[in-house]
């Protein structure tokens, strides 16, 4: 029995490192964020690029645009949520989770958009 007990304890040391593995956050360009957002809806992505556009405060987080050289025009541009904040000209790194066709009304709809981010400021 001891044995049993010993070599399952065993199994679940070695496939702990796989665990945490899949939980990492996908690196991606603001333009694979949009060509693939059906398949991260969900899950976390790691970005990297240059604010253009802060809104701090609004519905209790603040929205930070993030471009990073990729995509053309209407997908060049990703909206970041997070309690964090940066400033405009800022090289940032943000880690959150893909929503997509997310509908905040007002007219503020967003085909993906990266919530509850943490923003790591680039030296």
């Amino acid at each position: 029995m001891n044995r049993i007990v010993i070599t399952f304890l065993a199994a679940l040391l070695c496939l702990a490192p796989l665990a945490v593995s899949a939980a990492d956050p996908v690196r991606k360009s603001v333009a694979e964020l949009y060509q693939e957002k059906d398949q991260l809806k969900g899950k976390q992505v790691k970005l990297h690029g240059k604010v253009v556009k802060v809104n701090n405060g609004i519905m209790n987080r603040n929205f930070i645009h993030l471009r990073d050289g990729t995509g053309e025009k209407g997908t060049n541009d990703i909206t970041i949520t997070s309690q964090d904040t940066a400033k405009v000209g800022d090289e940032i790194t943000a880690v959150g989770t893909v929503t997509v066709d997310l509908d905040f009304g007002a007219g503020y709809t967003y085909p993906v958009i990266v919530e509850k981010a943490t923003i790591t400021k680039d030296k």
